[in-house]
């Protein structure tokens, strides 16, 4: 069990890492560079939510598993939002 886990962390720390890094595209004219890297770190972490959530309905993630692990997803994505909040104060809520 704890080798999976650890396999599992490992591939979603790489997802974190490198689909930022595959995905991003040049920001637009205009645009702060930041918040492109924030929103495209944002969407990969969306990714990594919905993967742990099918690993779990999959049965690939016990539920203990999958509870600290979205508990983890879910609060870096708050602070990326948190972080995007800061950069852009006049977005609408």
């Amino acid at each position: 069990m704890e080798v999976l886990f650890g396999a599992l962390l490992l591939v979603l720390v790489a997802a974190f890492v490198l689909r930022p890094l595959l995905r991003a595209e040049p920001p637009a004219p205009g645009e702060d560079p930041r918040v492109a890297d924030l929103e495209a770190r944002k969407e990969a972490k969306y990714r990594e939510i919905r993967d742990a959530q099918l690993d779990h309905a999959s049965g690939k993630l016990s539920e203990p598993d999958f509870r600290r692990i979205d508990a983890e997803l879910r609060r870096e994505a708050i602070e990326l939002m948190r972080e995007l909040d800061k950069l852009r104060p006049d977005a609408p809520a």
